[in-house]
């Protein structure tokens, strides 16, 4: 018992934050691995040769002591609204790029994604106590709003500069108390995702609501009790929208229909994307499949994949249900297909200016501007979803998504370079999964 109490104290440590980066890994392997010196090897190994780079890298967290790889691929052929991307994704599911791609080429030679954005706006929230009535304060949200201009001047002049900066102070009444309350501040942070910008007004916007408060007490022009509770962005940004829509002719959905007429192809599509409206559980696989592309485009260009996903589902269930983010029409002949999703992006600031593939992945998009990025970015949601469902209602998700992971599962078993090849002649033309590859090593 002393012993495994010994063992235990040895895995916490003071100043750990302190130590250099190999002090950092030789306390880690010596205390939670079995093989400390090769584990120690590895994780350098997967250092940046560049040690600029590697410094830059490093700067993007705290206690690092290796670099995580992840596939930085490509998805060619995606025409957006006239014009053609070759889309940058990070993700470490080989299915989802061949989805988007396939999809892309698809809607190609059929006009192509048209994409719109319907909304820009960026939110941030001043929470607070007040005892007084909603009515008084109401009275006095211009000149508090004047005020905060003023007082907040060198933090927003550089982005009223470029056209953006606050637009909208809303007072609102939480429903669960009285005197809980909120100012809810609408921005446009132009080209940047704007987070830090947004947290520096509100932080600076909320010392000037105090003392205007205070103020207006001292003269009798409010009565009541006000506490300040806390200032920060909102990650749910339901007006900074985006849609990507594709449409065709029912007839021209041949080629995807496989051994169906396009009409019962495009019938049974419009059926499955009722059934992720309707249905939650099928509704978040079916988001998260939307998410697939989104995300791997997102995390590419450096942008918080975390604030799109949570503010995407969030407004999947806008009104009580969660329900599909896309929707599907087949009217008067048409197959039509879109997708309204919010998507807080930027291209300049942050780590879009600092990670080296992100820039490189920016540059590959020919530099958009943040709305363009947004329409990109949905379009590559939409392809990954249109190619999603396909597969579910003709060949079964299996069928593409573990053909395609066979390399991986060879990986796993240790396959020779001879065995890969019989391997890959064997399930190109039966169905794959770890069991058949397994059996399969073994007689081979």
């Amino acid at each position: 018992m002393k012993e495994k109490i010994q063992k235990e104290s040895s895995k916490s440590i003071s100043g750990f934050s302190k130590l250099n980066k190999r002090g950092k890994i030789k306390w880690i392997v010596e205390n939670f691995f079995k093989d400390p010196e090769n584990v120690m090897h590895e994780l350098m190994s997967y250092w940046h040769r560049n040690e600029d780079q590697q410094k830059i890298v490093d700067g993007f967290a705290e206690n690092t002591i290796s670099n995580f790889p992840m596939p930085f691929s490509v998805a060619p052929n995606f025409l957006i609204n006239g014009k053609t991307y070759c889309v940058p994704m990070v993700i470490e599911e080989s299915s989802v790029v061949a989805a988007a791609s396939s999809s892309a080429k698809f809607w190609m030679d059929r006009g192509g994604i048209q994409a719109k954005i319907l909304g820009v706006e960026k939110l941030g929230q001043i929470h607070f106590r007040w005892s007084g009535s909603k009515d008084s304060l109401e009275n006095f949200i211009l000149e508090i709003q004047s005020r905060m201009l003023i007082h907040a001047h060198d933090i927003l002049k550089k982005m009223q500069e470029r056209g953006g900066g606050l637009k909208e102070i809303k007072l609102i009444q939480l429903e669960s108390s009285q005197n809980l309350y909120q100012l809810l501040i609408s921005f446009n942070t132009c080209n940047s995702m704007g987070a830090n910008f947004i947290n520096s007004c509100l932080e600076s916007f909320s010392i000037t609501f105090e003392n205007f408060i205070e103020e207006k007490k001292l003269a009798n022009e409010l009565m009541g009790q006000f506490e300040l509770i806390m200032s920060i962005l909102s990650n749910y940004t339901p007006q900074c929208l985006v849609r990507a829509e594709v449409n065709c002719l029912i007839k021209d959905l041949g080629e995807f229909a496989g051994n169906m007429t396009p009409q019962i192809f495009a019938e049974k599509f419009y059926t499955a994307i009722q059934i992720a409206e309707q249905d939650t559980y099928r509704a978040v696989t079916h988001n998260k499949g939307i998410f697939n592309g989104i995300d791997a485009v997102v995390i590419a260009t450096a942008n918080d994949f975390r604030a799109v996903e949570a503010c995407g589902h969030a407004y999947a269930a806008r009104d009580g249900k969660y329900r599909s983010l896309s929707k599907c029409s087949i009217d008067d002949g048409i197959f039509r297909f879109w997708l309204d999703i919010p998507l807080a992006l930027g291209t300049v600031g942050g780590l879009t200016s600092l990670h080296p593939i992100a820039k490189r992945s920016l540059e590959l998009l020919e530099n958009p501007n943040a709305e363009e990025l947004m329409m990109i970015t949905a379009a590559t949601g939409l392809a990954q979803n249109f190619g999603a469902v396909k597969s579910l209602i003709t060949t079964g998700i299996q069928k593409g998504h573990m053909k395609m992971h066979l390399a991986n599962i060879l990986q796993h078993f240790k396959a020779t370079e001879a065995e890969r090849s019989r391997a890959e002649l064997h399930f190109g033309q039966n169905p794959v999964s770890h069991n058949a590859v397994r059996e399969f090593l073994k007689r081979d």
